[in-house]
């Protein structure tokens, strides 16, 4: 039996050399919190061994971030360090590559007040907006990888004592990151393949519309007229082919900024900036959203659509069928990375360029015109289910069915 050292270190190997396939004399910028370190030694290893000239440490505190919400004067809430900002554009321009380590505590700012918290987000993601853009574009390689705490683990596996659950958590990442197969690289490959068919199948459609229907959702999702459909992986301006996010089972693109009408439900909780939303319903007017309850935060939900124009609108629509590893596993993994990919998603805020074509070389005025959505923010949250059936609409109004009961007609 392989011991968990083996599996850590096949998953550190998958991270760096195929997530994001760190090239000779490229400098890796990993983003993680402390709480990480280990992890983060053993990736900074294999970036070394993979060619990379210099490996930089961005590291974070949740803990601290939410000391500075709940104690802090509110005016330090609006300013942000732009040394670190400059910084890491500074090395996206030269090349780097970014990997993230994503670790949520979804309950860590319940008893912050949602204004203060809005403030600080609002702030950053301005502050930072450069820097994004290089990763919103492709422009440099980059990766979200998760990694078990204590208080995640706690979230997954409530009746668990601390070390079991986080071993059990580490079960579910190595095994819906095909770690624990003998050649995980190998897996990759399949699993991008079967990704690629849905993508070139879904290319060669040329739908005007999608339209989801289940339980508490009837929504129609107009397309970006040059959209085109994405899958699994990327390439850098440069050429370098990189796997933005691991896991992944969707394929994506961009819906049109005006295009979105009816009524959205979720059906999985959404984990925020340090807070829950849970049992949201949406109502959408040509693209924008008119209408917005929630069973649980209500409050951030109206700060995080008040973040800026653009966050009322859509940026992505993603396609993921129900009878998937992530789902099948049977288990809410409160964590946007994962339960994204266990489910038909959509996403409030900016779009991606990429997902149109010749996007990533158009100014801001020409993606408008193609139905390019702009915001501070990208938030991805869940709308597939087991009886989720979507049809695909024609330029001429013909229908095809895409999704049956959840699935892959």
């Amino acid at each position: 039996m392989e011991t968990f050292e083996h599996y850590l270190d096949k998953y550190a190997e998958l991270a760096i050399r195929v997530g994001l396939n760190v090239q000779k004399d490229q400098t890796v910028v990993i983003m993680t919190p402390i709480s990480c370190a280990d992890f983060v030694r053993k990736l900074t290893k294999k970036a070394y061994d993979a060619g990379a000239k210099d490996v930089v440490i961005d590291w974070d505190d949740d803990e601290v971030k939410a000391l500075r919400l709940k104690h802090a004067p509110e005016s330090t809430l609006r300013e942000y360090p732009m040394w670190r900002a400059n910084g890491l554009e500074e090395m996206a321009e030269n090349g780097a590559a970014f990997l993230q380590i994503y670790a949520p505590n979804s309950d860590l700012l319940k008893d912050v007040d949602p204004e203060r918290v809005a403030i600080s987000s609002k702030t950053a993601a301005t502050a930072r907006e450069g820097f994004l853009n290089y990763m919103r574009n492709n422009k440099v390689s980059w990766l979200m990888v998760s990694y078990p705490t204590a208080e995640w683990s706690a979230k997954v596996f409530p009746d668990l004592s601390e070390a079991e659950r986080i071993q059990k958590l580490w079960e579910q990442i190595f095994k819906l990151t095909r770690v624990d197969k003998e050649d995980p690289v190998a897996a990759w490959n399949q699993h991008i393949k079967t990704l690629t068919d849905k993508q070139n199948l879904l290319n060669s459609k040329k739908y005007k519309q999608l339209h989801f229907k289940a339980e508490g959702t009837d929504l129609y999702i107009e397309l970006a007229p040059k959209h085109q459909w994405v899958a699994a992986g990327s390439e850098t301006e440069n050429g370098t082919f990189f796997i933005p996010n691991i896991p992944t089972e969707e394929v994506f693109t961009m819906p049109a900024k005006t295009g979105t009408n009816g009524t959205v439900r979720s059906t999985l909780p959404l984990s925020y900036q340090g807070s829950l939303i849970d049992g949201f319903t949406l109502t959408f007017e040509n693209g924008k959203v008119v209408k917005a309850t929630a069973e649980v935060g209500q409050e951030v939900l109206n700060k995080m659509l008040d973040m800026d124009e653009g966050a009322r609108y859509l940026g992505e629509v993603a396609l993921v069928p129900f009878d998937s590893p992530i789902s099948n596993s049977g288990l809410i993994y409160y964590n946007t990375l994962f339960d994204e990919n266990a489910s038909c998603h959509i996403a409030l805020g900016n779009s991606y360029p990429f997902t149109i074509e010749g996007g990533t070389s158009m100014s801001l005025e020409e993606l408008a015109q193609n139905g390019f959505n702009k915001s501070l923010i990208h938030v991805d949250f869940m709308i597939g289910s087991a009886d989720m059936d979507i049809d695909g609409l024609a330029e001429d109004g013909t229908r095809e069915p895409l999704f049956r009961k959840g699935n892959w007609v």
